[in-house]
């Protein structure tokens, strides 16, 4: 895609936060060109918070971002959607700390967008090229990004049973996020409730915007997928590398990683400015294919 895109219309969403519990209204506003993506605290005098990597919180089950001492949680799932559909620029508003988790997945939000259609601007897509490798190591998890042609993403997982291992590759310049990752679901170990719940996590979890396993399975299944449990992991993946400002142009590979290791990377990665070129892609190899449902985009400012 050469150009930038943002949402033809706005969309809105309510829900509660997976771990806060706290209700919140979300709303989803077409931004200028160059905007890129922005949070504004509605119930805060609408303090804005760039989707950026100076803004990253300390991350353990969720990525949060923070900007003198306002907090907005959260936010991995509606990242990853609106860089997995192609949404540069928009505005997002809410009034609580933390983004609703609606069903557990990106699919809400894709839905939303498919049901408003994006508008092309005119404003040139920059993309962030891997130059060289960057790796993060942490005993046996791992993750890394490599130079390499589109944005492609490789993943394998190692949980107890009734996971074990999967793993999963995609590359996002297929138009392939919609169907095959969209859906995938969070998830979580019955057994690990309580010890969450003292935490202070978890409070707005349900099996309503969760897998949830036992050692005998899955409790509230079917599963989206045979492997919807490395599917979210790369869905997360994606959201957490939203935060280097701009659509990667490389491969990256992680295993056993999580938002900790994600963020890290996007770190490492953005105080080494010899591992990375802003660039334009030639007319030649910037053709994705549009989704089914994805509208025609229309060219705006």
């Amino acid at each position: 895609m050469q150009f930038e895109q943002t949402i033809g219309d706005s969309v809105e969403f309510s829900g509660i936060g997976l771990h806060s519990g706290a209700p919140v209204h979300l709303r989803l506003l077409p931004a200028p060109g160059g905007a890129g993506i922005l949070f504004r605290r509605t119930d805060l005098d609408n303090f804005e918070i760039p989707a950026i990597g100076r803004n990253v919180a300390k991350v353990s089950y969720a990525t949060s971002l923070m900007r003198q001492g306002v907090l907005i949680s959260t936010t991995e799932h509606l990242l990853s959607a609106l860089v997995g559909y192609g949404v540069d620029n928009v505005i997002v508003e809410l009034d609580n700390l933390e983004l609703p988790i609606l069903d557990g997945s990106a699919l809400p939000y894709i839905e939303a967008f498919q049901s408003v259609g994006l508008r092309m601007q005119r404003r040139r897509r920059e993309y962030l090229r891997i130059r060289k490798t960057i790796e993060v190591h942490d005993s046996s998890k791992f993750i890394g990004v490599y130079p390499g042609e589109g944005y492609s993403v490789s993943y394998a997982i190692d949980f107890p049973s009734p996971i074990g291992k999967e793993s999963f590759q995609l590359d996002l310049n297929t138009g392939a996020y919609a169907s095959e990752l969209a859906a995938a679901r969070t998830f979580g170990f019955r057994e690990d409730e309580q010890m969450l719940r003292d935490m202070g996590l978890i409070r707005g979890a349900s099996e309503e915007n969760a897998i949830v396993l036992t050692r005998q399975g899955v409790q509230n299944g079917p599963l989206r997928f045979p492997n919807e449990f490395v599917r979210h992991k790369i869905l997360d993946l994606i959201g957490d590398l939203a935060l280097a400002g701009k659509r990667i142009q490389g491969h990256v590979v992680a295993e056993r990683a999580g938002h900790a290791m994600h963020t890290a990377l996007v770190a490492r990665l953005l105080q080494d400015r010899s591992a990375w070129e802003l660039v334009h892609l030639p007319v030649m190899e910037q053709e994705m294919p549009i989704p089914s449902l994805l509208r025609p985009a229309r060219l705006s400012a």
